[in-house]
């Protein structure tokens, strides 16, 4: 419906332009200056960019290069090349991403190793790698490696007693505190955009706001250096909302190779979005999922082009992180794993109710953490970020060191949850008692559970207790910070606790009328993996807004798990339907709302029987509206108009008097036509008069030169009148991506609305602060 209406109204303006008006034209309307003025048509830092006008002209550079290919040879391949400048510059982000999100796993896990030892063969190799071709490794005492040493072996000589485990929980703290106080002086130094997860600015930016800085080079190498160093501190947060940061931050360098994207802010966010695909399909490894995450999330303008666009793009960000092989398993992710027994119908039940556990956790994380994020910032508390990340960085590794499943890193908590045990695996988890002939092969049969699942599942809860409270404070301090992966391990503790109890029912109680069915005596039935794959699902299904299709999508890409799409399906709808009916903002769209970003959701129903009129200004009894007249003001006139407000733009009218809409013109062009005249044209002064008509009438000698800027005139700007139903008009801002709109009535001009106009309006209806509407 959008690019219907985008494309309705750009071919209004293009056939316009060929009368010798609106942007078309805008080169032959030139007077003082043959070639474009330099910085007309860009726009000021914080403010929104207008679609239609950057469509059209991409449609007139491109129907420009089309007509010029058939003059000459060197023409025809400048507009090959121009074509194909968009598929070139996917897979440069593509391998540039790809490659930078192998060097953040591969950098993480070696540090996340370093807070409980080193490898004395050599410093560079983690405890995986280190211990790789020992002859003393078994699966029984995977951690006993003769390579490997532990802090207490290196500074007293031994690993066992008291001492030598104060010796490591000292080591381990250290090492936490001095990654995340490394990671936090480095954002707050050299790059305050650095952190956070990002994506709520990047949906911001995709709607067409402007964030100068946040996706440029210091960004991006603080953001790489920091999040590898936040994810080795041990914090409750993930690597996978940056990832998608840091994938867009390399997008927005490499459009500046490309004029085609450098030149044009809405081509550049196709990039953008394209660029998005590829950081959640190195986040995951789940390219599909990255385009739908794209798709569904965070993109405001998705032509059919970008969706292919983006999937190259993904597809090759994939291939790149599959051939450096960053977690050794010759997959692209930590967690593969592959289940041998199917669901039964029966299953749907305690499916669903880790459902509803997704939902009520992700509705409370919602509110507690936008709750405290509001005391952050209105409070003393936000102006201390180093001592608050400290405080929670020490807390987190006090509480997780005793504990064996909060001291490993969240992805290998996660890989352990998923895990379906075999006769070999050593896991805590996979003490059962085995009482079968292990001879015969096959699935292992459901096996009561030994001394240590039971010790596990108490660890389990003490863990799952833990990441609920401390991912609420982690969430939004001043370092990278994902929530995927930390919602995902909540999810995946309680699906693992659920499916242990569940095991342990159907073993003791085959006979019960829910079980005798299905489930016999000695069977493989329950596979407590599978609810851990299901719980972690049901716990990403209120991070977005929208609909859950990229997260069931990215969860089987994960676990190679397509037989069990059903349950995901049903996890994640049951989940987001909880979560709706206790609020219906997502994560990211209420920190968007949190920092009064302006970005208005397309997804959301404007229900409010109000008017234009209603919303415009000026309101009765406001001053009237400043414009400028078309053929009667001195550029001495303009420049205080400019000096004594802070509009983004001004309507230009035939005369005061009868305020009939000539068009629209924007403050930054305005003020670039005039300085660059008063360099390039010779007698343009202050008492010089100022026309945006198409010819100037004679004028007496001996008077100054006049100034044309007829060029920088929106000969269309969007009009409506003081009747139309706000409804409407709050559709039209979504659909076209307008910032500004004008009212009239019998084609006098009435007023103005822009973008914040209508948020603020919106705010007001749902009884919200409209005040809050502010970029912060």
């Amino acid at each position: 419906m959008s690019e219907v209406l985008m494309s309705c109204f750009l071919f209004n303006i293009e056939d316009k332009s060929y009368n010798g008006g609106g942007i078309g034209s805008s080169t032959r309307m030139m007077d003082f200056l043959e070639e474009p003025i330099p910085g007309v048509g860009t726009y000021d830092d914080f403010n929104t960019i207008d679609w239609v006008r950057e469509k059209s002209r991409d449609r007139d550079r491109h129907r420009e290069i089309t007509n010029k290919s058939k003059e000459s040879t060197w023409a025809l391949i400048h507009s090959v090349s121009d074509a194909f400048s968009g598929w070139l510059l996917m897979l440069l982000i593509g391998l540039l991403s790809g490659s930078l999100a192998g060097l953040i796993d591969i950098s993480a896990h070696w540090m996340t190793d370093l807070k409980e030892g080193i490898c004395t063969e050599g410093l560079w190799f983690n405890h995986e790698h280190c211990c790789w071709d020992s002859d003393q490794v078994t699966f029984e005492d995977k951690d006993k490696c003769p390579k490997w040493n532990s802090w207490s072996q290196l500074l007293i000589s031994t690993e066992e007693g008291a001492f030598a485990y104060i010796v490591n929980y000292f080591m381990y703290v250290l090492w936490a505190l001095l990654f995340a106080f490394l990671a936090v002086s480095l954002v707050k130094v050299f790059a305050p955009y650095a952190c956070g997860s990002g994506i709520p600015e990047i949906k911001t930016i995709l709607s067409g706001f402007i964030i100068r800085g946040y996706l440029g080079k210091w960004t991006l190498i603080i953001k790489t250096i920091t999040l590898v160093l936040a994810v080795s501190s041990g914090l409750s947060l993930g690597k996978e909302g940056p990832l998608v940061h840091v994938a867009c931050c390399c997008g927005n360098i490499l459009c500046h190779c490309f004029n085609k994207y450098r030149k044009n802010e809405a081509k550049r966010r196709e990039v953008l979005s394209a660029a998005a695909a590829a950081g959640v399909s190195v986040a995951f490894g789940a390219p599909i999922g990255g385009v739908l995450f794209s798709l569904e999330e965070v993109s405001y303008y998705f032509p059919l082009k970008t969706l292919w666009r983006s999937f190259f793009a993904a597809l090759v960000a994939a291939f790149t992180l599959r051939s450096i092989n960053p977690f050794g398993n010759s997959r692209l992710v930590l967690f593969y794993v592959e289940f041998h027994t199917p669901w039964h119908l029966f299953e749907l039940v305690p499916f669903i109710l880790l459902g509803i556990f997704g939902g009520l956790w992700g509705a409370l994380f919602i509110r507690t953490n936008i709750a405290w994020c509001r005391k952050r910032k209105t409070t003393q508390l936000g102006k201390y970020p180093v001592i608050e990340v400290l405080v929670v960085t020490a807390i987190t590794a006090i509480l997780a060191f005793p504990n064996e499943y909060t001291r490993m890193s969240t992805s290998e908590l996660i890989s352990e949850l998923f895990n379906d045990c075999g006769l070999l695996d050593s896991s805590k988890l996979c003490d059962y008692e085995n009482h079968f002939n292990s001879s015969k092969g096959g699935d292992l049969p459901d096996r009561p559970a030994g001394a240590g699942v039971y010790s596990a599942m108490w660890q389990l809860a003490l863990t799952l207790i833990l990441k609920i409270v401390i991912t609420i404070f982690t969430f939004g301090m001043k370092i990278p910070s994902g929530l995927f992966i930390p919602s995902m391990a909540v999810g995946a503790i309680a699906g693992r606790l659920l499916g242990v109890g569940m095991e342990q029912m159907a073993y003791y109680h085959h006979d019960w009328a829910i079980f005798n069915s299905w489930c016999s005596q000695g069977a493989d039935c329950i596979t407590p993996g599978l609810y851990a794959m299901v719980g972690a699902a049901a716990c990403l299904g209120k991070w977005s807004d929208s609909n859950d299709c990229f997260l069931v999508v990215i969860m089987f890409e994960l676990t190679g798990g397509l037989e069990y799409i059903v349950p995901l399906m049903a996890a994640a709808m049951t989940s987001k339907w909880v979560a709706d009916a206790l609020g219906r903002e997502g994560i990211y769209d209420a920190h968007i709302r949190l920092n009064g970003y302006p970005f208005l959701e397309a997804k959301e129903e404007f229900a409010h029987k109000t008017l234009a009129m209603d919303v415009m200004k000026p309101r009765r009894n406001d001053p009237l509206l400043t414009v400028l007249t078309q053929d009667s003001m001195t550029v001495e006139d303009v420049e205080t108009v400019i000096s004594e407000t802070t509009y983004s733009g001004f309507p230009v009218v035939v005369s005061r008097e009868s305020q009939r809409l000539v068009g629209f013109v924007l403050r930054r062009d305005l003020i670039i036509s005039i300085e660059n005249a008063r360099k390039k044209q010779d007698g343009v002064v202050s008492t010089s008069i100022i026309y945006f008509t198409e010819h100037s009438p004679p004028m007496p000698p001996y008077t100054p030169p006049t100034l044309k800027l007829r060029n920088i005139l929106d000969l269309s700007p969007f009009t409506v009148t003081d009747l139309t139903p706000m409804e409407i008009v709050v559709d039209i801002f979504r659909k076209l991506g307008l910032r500004q709109c004008l009212v009239t009535h019998n084609g006098r001009l009435l007023g103005i609305i822009t973008k914040k106009d209508v948020l603020k309006h919106i705010a007001q209806m749902a009884n919200q602060d409209p005040d809050s509407i502010l970029f912060n």
